[in-house]
């Protein structure tokens, strides 16, 4: 039997910590989320390993460093409404949830979706809210959203999450091409987007009406 909490602690002593990982919140729900309960069975062992996972239905859980800095620059203080585009595995979702007030999630998978909200409901998570629909449209009838976050790679910030975005708030997407990618931040000023970029990354791409096609 492996010790997750052990791998937890060398995760964030060796990968996020060492890359500039400096938010004390975040860092405490790394070292506290189990990131092994949202991968299939076969890559446990692998879970804390530097490293995106196969997580089925063609899509990935994104490696620990990427969820870090990503969940960093979102800077939640414990009182945002967020939206996350694309719940995935639904791991970077729980930890939004230990940090913020409450979540929405959008999956375009279905069964994907359905997968995540049984599992998250069954570890606690009681401020999560799993929607099925396509995540690029964003989720208007939930708006305005204090922070989004984009976990698949967007040509462009589409224009209906900024929308959605109070004032103030702050958007965190991986923007580019469709195989390389730069992770931005934008923070809503007077109805526009001030962005600032950060690391070069790969992610899966979004699909939508304003994101990439099949």
């Amino acid at each position: 039997m492996r010790n997750y909490e052990l791998l937890r602690n060398w995760m964030v002593d060796t990968q996020l910590i060492p890359r500039g990982i400096k938010d004390k919140r975040v860092l405490e729900v790394m070292r506290k989320v189990p990131r092994h309960l949202f991968v299939p069975e076969k890559y446990r062992d692998d879970a804390y390993d530097d490293m995106a996972l196969p997580i089925g239905e063609g899509q990935t859980i994104s490696q620990p460093y990427m969820v870090a800095i990503m969940t960093e620059l979102l800077e939640l203080t414990g009182v945002e409404k967020v939206l996350e585009i694309g719940t995935g595995s639904g791991y970077q979702a729980a930890i939004l949830a230990e940090l913020a007030k409450e979540v929405y999630t959008i999956e375009r998978i279905e069964a994907l979706g359905e997968n995540v909200r049984e599992k998250l409901r069954e570890m606690g998570y009681n401020n999560i809210y799993v929607v099925v629909a396509d995540g690029s449209k964003g989720l208007p009838e939930k708006a305005p959203f204090d922070r989004i976050i984009i976990t698949a790679a967007t040509p462009k910030i589409p224009l209906c999450l900024t929308e959605q975005l109070n004032e103030g708030g702050i958007i965190v997407a991986p923007v580019g091409q469709r195989f390389s990618q730069v992770l931005i931040k934008a923070k809503k000023v007077k109805g526009i987007l001030k962005e600032e970029y950060h690391t070069p990354c790969v992610f899966v791409p979004l699909i939508g009406e304003h994101g990439w096609k099949e």
